[in-house]
Formats: C-alpha cells, structure tokens, sequence
C-alpha cells in the first residue's frame, strides 16, 4: 500500500495496512501506526510518531523543525494519537528542549492550514478550525473547540469542553465548559449545547452554570469568587475541574462580561 513514487526513509517504521500516497515524503525516525493513510505531498520528518488509523491530508507538515530562535537542534519529538485526522497544508512544529515534545491526543480534528507551534499539548476530541494558529507551549484540554480564523497566544491555556468563537484573538486562559467570544475575548456563557451532546445532565449543566455566576456575574474578585464556591456550591468532579483551572492560570482568564478583568 506504498505507492513507488513516495520516499520512505529506511530507518522509519511504518505498521501494517499503511497507505502512502505518491510523492508523500517519510523522513527516518518517524514511526507510523496501523490503518494509517498518508496523502500524497504531506512530509513527516524526523520524530514524528503517528497513531493507528490517522488520516494526514496533502500537504500536511509534521513534526518540522521549530520555529523558535532558541532552538538548537535539540532531539525532540511529535505525537500524534489515534484516530486522529489532519487536513490539507497544516502544520505541526516539533517541541524544544523545554518539553522536548508537542502532543496532540486521539479522536482529533485539525482543519485545514491550521497551524500548531512547539510544545503545544492538545487533548482528545479537539477540534481545531481551519486557519487557526496556535503558538508554542499552548493547552487545549479534552474536547475544546476553536473555531476557524483564531489565533492563540503562547503559554495560553483552554479548558476541557470549552468553546472558543470564530475569529478570537486569545490572549488569556479560557476556563472550562465556557463560550468565548467578542473582542477582547470575553466570557459568552457556557458552552451547554456541547455538552449535552456529549451526555452531561441538566443537573451537572446548571451548576457549572451557577458556579460561573460567582466568578463573572456578582462582582466578587477572583479570590472571592473561589472562596464562595468552595463554601457554599456541592463538591463535583466539574466544580474540582473549574476552580483548579482558574487557581493555577498564570495568564490570568478572559474578562467577564461587563469587560471586568476577573481578579480585579
């Protein structure tokens, strides 16, 4: 199922019922997993290491040399999970010696021309729209969803189930289960549509919908708002998720709706 017209170097290894398309380029140090297709024109280079039944579109770029000055030539590496489809021309940089990996999980979507920088971390079931640039060291947890057109800055953090709308400019960390619009980004609500979809009940919905009112919508600070939740909202896995993500932000998360930092 390797076309003769492909390039695959004879230090990688490539698992059974692998389709490479002509033309596509496997450098050495790339491992492939089984059920995989690779399109004609992609190019993985060294340290790629590619999940089973992953589908990489024309063009694609993978594992490339960072593009961060202070990379050395370190040895690095770029995980792919399984499942996971990448679409026309995107591009994934490798990581540097801080992480010495970028990761993106299984069951993903990366669309087409999106761009995903060194040292990023991208959980399972994310989606990434087409044109999206992510810079380096950038979180995206399990199943988040940035729309087409955004571009993330480094060091920045986005939670499980959050949503982010086409054509943000993120430059603070996005908490869980919320919608981020506007500009500057703002808290839009929660992102309930998806997580109905994904089984979450209407009990478990309107407490992250009630534990977000403390942080964006009585007017407490950021310290109070946690204090608050801690005292007097029910202990649950999603609660735990929220408040441990804003505690630990070091970028500080979006405003609130009336344009108030949180924190503030």
């Amino acid at each position: 199922m390797i076309q003769p017209l492909a390039y695959i170097h004879p230090d990688s290894k490539i698992a059974q019922n692998v389709v490479i398309e002509p033309f596509a380029i496997i450098h050495k140090d790339v491992e492939i997993g089984e059920g995989t297709w690779i399109g004609s024109h992609a190019v993985i280079n060294e340290g790629a290491r590619i999940g089973k039944n992953c589908r990489i579109y024309p063009g694609v770029v993978i594992s490339a040399i960072p593009q961060d000055l202070k990379f050395k030539g370190e040895y690095t590496l770029t995980f792919v999970g399984d499942n996971t489809t990448i679409r026309e021309y995107a591009t994934v940089s490798r990581g540097t010696e801080e992480h010495r990996r970028t990761e993106i999980g299984s069951d993903c979507l990366i669309m087409a021309y999106a761009h995903v920088a060194h040292d990023c971390r991208i959980g399972n079931h994310c989606l990434i729209g087409n044109t999206v640039q992510m810079a380096g060291h950038v979180h995206l947890g399990d199943w988040a969803i940035i729309s087409a057109f955004s571009a993330v800055h480094q060091f920045a953090k986005i939670g499980v189930h959050a949503f982010i709308s086409g054509g943000s400019l993120v430059r603070k960390d996005v908490p869980p289960f919320s919608k981020a619009a506007r500009e500057p980004i703002t808290y839009a609500g929660i992102n309930s549509v998806g997580l109905r979809r994904r089984g979450y009940t209407n009990e478990q919905i309107n407490q992250i919908q009630e534990i977000y009112r403390y942080i964006y919508l009585r007017g407490l600070n950021n310290a109070e708002a946690l204090t608050r939740i801690d005292l007097e909202l029910p202990p649950s896995d999603e609660r735990d998720e929220i408040v441990n993500f804003i505690r630990n932000s070091e970028r500080g998360i979006m405003k609130g709706p009336s344009g108030r930092e949180v924190g503030e």
